[in-house]
């Protein structure tokens, strides 16, 4: 009779931190065709181990050598210097004057996770906000040169407005890019315009650059701007303009044109509740 294999039989599982049992020969505690352990998650111990000395040196501003890092986590120091080195050649970590510090995927990964976490709240606040006002809402920032619509909140029996045409290429036709580029100054603006040429989208829109700088002109420093039937026939929208550091940023709505009347009242409020809608979020830092 074949013998098991050493180790109490496991097997097809070689860095998974669950063990199977045997029974007549049967590695009973795996699936048949993956050899993962029934019902329970593949936890890869590498990575584990990894993991934990990420966390190690995270917690030390100054870094720490690679001996403490193995006390801190339970590691063998062979087993940690070999982690180590493959933390430091992946760029996550970084040795100086003898101690390990994060390095520059690491702040990356830090960075987007923050990012992602503003960006997860915005949504849930336009989302509450929605319901309460009953409006298609929508939060956008000028960021690297460009419209960037970052969060939209709306509803089956209240949807947003289509993007049939780039809300990059046409802020000369929406609310939310007229606000955006009449926070900028007038160079940032032209070399807006300049890479997005003018054109009307409906018999409403500006015709040309010259009518384009006049109205971003008379926009009246934070105050809400108002299109109607610019960017999308049978629409009215209104943005206004939102403080956030040196980034232009603004909260819209739209509406169909038969409910104008409630436009400018929700727009109002929409700049008093701004606070409350966005809260501390940091909107300076890139979206």
């Amino acid at each position: 009779m074949a013998q098991p294999p050493p180790g109490g039989g496991a097997r097809g599982c070689p860095d998974c931190t669950h063990r199977a049992t045997t029974g007549g020969g049967r590695d009973s505690g795996h699936d048949a065709d993956t050899g993962v352990p029934a019902g329970r998650p593949t936890l890869i111990g590498s990575v584990q181990r990894a993991l934990r000395l990420l966390d190690a040196v995270a917690a030390h501003r100054d870094g720490a050598p690679a001996k403490q890092l193995a006390r801190e986590t339970g590691l063998a120091l062979p087993t940690a210097y070999h982690l180590l080195r493959t933390l430091v050649h992946e760029g996550y970590l970084r040795r100086e004057s003898g101690v390990f510090v994060l390095d520059t995927a690491s702040r990356r990964l830090a960075a987007a996770g923050g990012r992602q976490q503003r960006l997860t709240g915005i949504r849930q606040s336009l989302a509450r906000w929605h319901e309460t006002l009953g409006v298609p809402l929508y939060f956008a920032v000028y960021d690297e040169g460009e419209i960037d619509v970052v969060a939209v909140a709306d509803s089956a029996g209240r949807p947003a407005v289509s993007e049939w045409a780039d809300f990059r290429a046409t802020a000369h036709a929406h609310a939310i890019g007229l606000c955006l580029l009449s926070q900028l100054d007038d160079e940032a603006r032209r070399d807006h315009i300049a890479r997005h040429p003018v054109a009307p989208l409906t018999r409403h829109t500006v015709q040309d650059t010259p009518g384009l700088l006049r109205r971003l002109a008379d926009i009246g420093r934070m105050r809400p701007v108002v299109e109607h039937q610019e960017y999308e026939i049978g629409t009215v929208c209104a943005a206004v303009p939102i403080t956030a550091g040196h980034t232009a940023a603004t909260l819209a709505v739209s509406l169909p044109v038969r409910q104008s009347h409630r436009l400018l009242p929700i727009a109002h409020r929409l700049g008093a509740e701004a606070p409350a809608i966005l809260g501390s979020l940091d909107f300076s830092i890139s979206m």
